[in-house]
């Protein structure tokens, strides 16, 4: 009998021997199938005359027409080769197309003439894919079968003007603004630099090749701005030191540095969404408060913590440390800072001091009205980050979808209702909120909010209480996913009570999120719901291969045709199944195996 143990590397070459078959496109044919082999050669003369007709290049209105098959075989042999990729329903397409047309005969009269050719990018997708073609109409030049990104106006005479260009023979592409970095100049280049975003990328990598000409876009966008701000990248793989210095284990891998100190970038990757980032992460992480009424505003009318750091002047060394922290949450927060005497009297602090403060809806009797922190020379700028983080949150906050980061810790009680704070309604949801005060006092290793009945419906719905009939539903979510649902009833802060402490107890049982368990279930890969995943994957008498998948998933259904190999292959292994769950409508009820992250498909493989 073969050790259970040794299932793992059995499962993953015959898996990764069932991929390699499917990704060549080899058919596992039956070698006795001698009539179909027959059949496949006398259809192959009609499959040659359908490829003529696929290569054969049509020409509509002056326009060549080009498609996945003819397109390599159009354009080897061509110097420079006008391209549109357009979509038949695009209203600016249509409009563009007696243009385009224009441009087709004027460029057909040069010497030598030059081809024009439109491609329906929602038919072609392979070529539409290989160009990155995300907006229609798209136009782009092809200069020995290199392609050149068109930027400027869809008019005849910039279009014709710019095409002309590229034909002529000692035309050679633009030189890169994007700099390149290695061990010799990087120290020089970042530690000189106010602010410069580096890319470390792999020169294999599909990713990286995917965010070039974007990369490349943004760094002239951003060369023109007022002061230039500088991109550059690092080739990871030749320069292994610097990416080991900088923890870099995936690419591509994108870090900000300000006078060599980096900072994680978090933003998009797409020309105009890297221009816009880091223009904003140009600026001061921190703004000036010059005036008491600023503050006493923030008290009265902000639904958010404040943040207030309190120096003698910019040349104060507390002030750099502070803006180095600023810099590293500067997208979670908003800092601010002043140098007034007075700010500091109002706030009962003196100079050299960190605030951390909420507005005046969320204080309570039961906590501190400010938290604050003396910053020294000494002090780190991650202490600094850390003060600010642990007293972000009030003893009951408003959980909202866009900072539902800041509540990460678990257990999480959370309370929800129609939650609204403005001046009509505020009354009625600190009604609520006090009840919820009265409770999270006596449970500071929890943490508790108040959360919108309509912002988190779909959380509501998997929880079982979006149809309780109740003003007010509790819940607690816990680690590994696990989520408990306080039975519907008239809500006060002794139920509530109540519920926290049965959960402190271990009395509860939680919500699983489950799809019915199947009928049947025979099948050579068993289906596996929330309701069972103990019952058959935590079964002790055996071993399990379970992938988690989503339906709209591309990959896993490409996946499944071979995993259902897989599982015909090993069906008559008594203690061995081959499962899947999807990840999408049921709950993984082990805490040793939490899913986190959004690939799919995954695989877990649970040895007993």
């Amino acid at each position: 009998m073969r050790p259970r143990k040794a299932w793992m590397l059995v499962l993953l070459l015959a898996l990764a021997q069932l991929l390699a078959v499917a990704s060549a496109g080899a058919p596992d044919e039956d070698s006795s199938d001698k009539e179909d082999a027959i059949e496949e050669d006398e259809e192959e003369d009609e499959d040659e005359d359908d490829d003529d007709d696929d290569l054969e290049v049509k020409e509509e209105n002056g326009v060549l027409i080009l498609n996945d098959a003819n397109f390599d075989n159009f354009v080897a042999d061509k110097d420079t080769v006008l391209l549109e990729f357009y979509a038949p329903w695009c209203g600016h397409c249509k409009q563009f197309a007696p243009e385009y047309e224009k441009i087709a005969a004027t460029l057909k009269e040069n010497d030598p003439p030059i081809p024009v050719a439109k491609i329906d990018a929602t038919s072609e997708s392979a070529l539409a894919s290989r160009f990155d073609v995300s907006g229609y109409p798209t136009i782009k030049i092809l200069k020995k079968g290199q392609e050149v990104d068109y930027e400027g106006s869809r008019t005849q005479e910039e279009i014709v003007a710019k095409v002309k260009e590229v034909s002529q023979p000692n035309w050679t592409p633009p030189p890169e603004v994007t700099l390149v970095l290695t061990k010799d100049n990087f120290d020089e280049v970042v530690n000189d630099a106010d602010i410069i975003l580096v890319e470390f990328y792999a020169p294999w990598c599909g990713h990286c090749k995917k965010l070039a000409p974007e990369y490349e876009k943004a760094a002239k966008e951003l060369s023109k701005s007022s002061p230039p701000i500088p991109l550059a990248k690092v080739d990871a793989i030749a320069e292994t030191d610097l990416a080991k210095r900088f923890d870099v284990s995936s690419y591509p891998t994108l870090k900000i540095f300000r006078k060599g100190k980096a900072f994680s970038y978090n933003g998009p990757r797409e020309k105009y969404g890297i221009v816009d980032y880091m223009m904003e992460q140009s600026g001061p992480p921190s703004k000036q408060i010059l005036a008491l009424k600023q503050v006493q505003e923030f008290l009265k009318d902000r639904d958010d913590v404040i943040i207030i750091g309190v120096f003698k002047s910019e040349s104060d060394p507390a002030y750099q440390l502070y803006q180095d922290a600023a810099n590293s949450l500067r997208e979670d927060y908003k800092f601010h800072h002043t140098f007034s005497t007075e700010i500091a009297k109002f706030l009962k602090v003196s100079l050299g001091k960190l605030v951390v403060m909420q507005p005046e809806k969320f204080q309570s009797k039961y906590e501190p009205k400010s938290y604050v922190m003396d910053i020294k020379d000494s002090t780190e700028a991650a202490a600094i980050a850390e003060h600010v983080v642990k007293h972000t949150l009030p003893l009951v906050g408003h959980r909202k979808a866009a900072d539902a980061k800041r509540y990460t810790r678990r257990p999480l009680v959370v309370v929800y209702y129609s939650v609204d704070f403005s001046f009509d309604y505020r009354a009625a949801t600190q009604f609520w909120r006090n009840k919820v005060l009265e409770v999270a006092k006596d449970f500071p290793e929890y943490t508790f909010a108040v959360a919108d009945e309509e912002d988190f419906a779909t959380e509501l719905k998997d929880l079982g209480l979006s149809e309780s009939g109740e003003e007010v539903n509790a819940a607690i979510l816990d680690e590994g996913g696990r989520r408990f649902a306080m039975e519907p009833d008239d809500f006060d802060a002794d139920a509530l009570r109540d519920f926290v402490t049965a959960f402190k107890k271990g009395k509860l049982k939680p919500v699983i999120k489950s799809q019915p368990v199947p009928k049947n279930n025979k099948g050579p890969v068993k289906v596996v719901v929330g309701k069972t995943f103990d019952s058959i994957v935590m079964d002790p008498k055996k071993d399990v291969l379970i992938e988690f998948y989503a339906p709209w998933c591309g990959h896993c259904k490409q996946l499944e045709p071979v995993y259902t190999s897989l599982g015909k292959k090993y069906k008559g292994h008594k203690n061995l199944v081959i499962a899947k769950m999807d990840a999408t409508a049921n709950d993984v009820t082990s805490d040793r195996y939490p899913l986190q992250g959004s690939r799919i498909s995954r695989f877990l493989l649970h040895l007993t």
